[in-house]
């Protein structure tokens, strides 16, 4: 039996947004006990010209409920770019996997073949619907989520794979 697009897309991203939320919780928890500012770690960056962890988070957040919505042709909401707390940050991808678990299954399945175009300043980038999600879409997604784990564990938030994986 072929693995349906909806599969390759909704359950991974609700997964890990829901890991990423907890990734965030145990920020708050780590800068209570060790009295950090926890806006501190919202603003804390890898190196000066990356973006800092709020931003990796709004980018982990959109671009998955982004994916789905270019797959399914269900419009997504929108967000203001505006957070500057993890309270905030909790808010926002609480919006996105509400998206997620808003588009059924049909809107999704069947739509390997779709075309759909990314426009950036310097062009376009074309793909079928299945490559995009694969090719462009995960990866996309997962570099945010890592670089958001990434930030908080150089700024001494204790956690693990698990925590990344959203528990084993």
């Amino acid at each position: 039996m072929a693995t349906e697009l909806y599969d390759l897309t909704v359950p991974v991203f609700t997964k890990h947004l829901t890991a990423l939320s907890g990734l965030l919780d145990k920020a708050r928890d780590h800068a209570a006990a060790t009295e950090q500012d926890a806006a501190a770690l919202l603003e804390h960056r890898l190196i000066a010209d990356m973006h800092p962890l709020t931003r990796q988070v709004q980018m982990a957040a959109d671009s998955a409920k982004l994916c789905v919505a270019r797959l399914s042709g269900i419009a997504a909401p929108v967000a203001g770019d505006t957070e500057t707390t993890i309270d905030q940050l909790q808010a926002r991808i609480r919006l996105s996997l509400d998206y997620l678990a808003s588009v059924p299954r049909t809107a999704v399945d069947g739509q390997e073949e779709r075309a759909v175009v990314l426009t950036f300043p310097s062009g376009e980038m074309h793909f079928t619907g299945r490559d995009y999600a694969v090719g462009f879409a995960w990866p996309n997604f997962y570099f945010h989520l890592t670089t958001a784990y990434a930030l908080l564990r150089a700024r001494g938030v204790p956690l693990g794979k698990r925590d990344f994986f959203g528990g084993l």
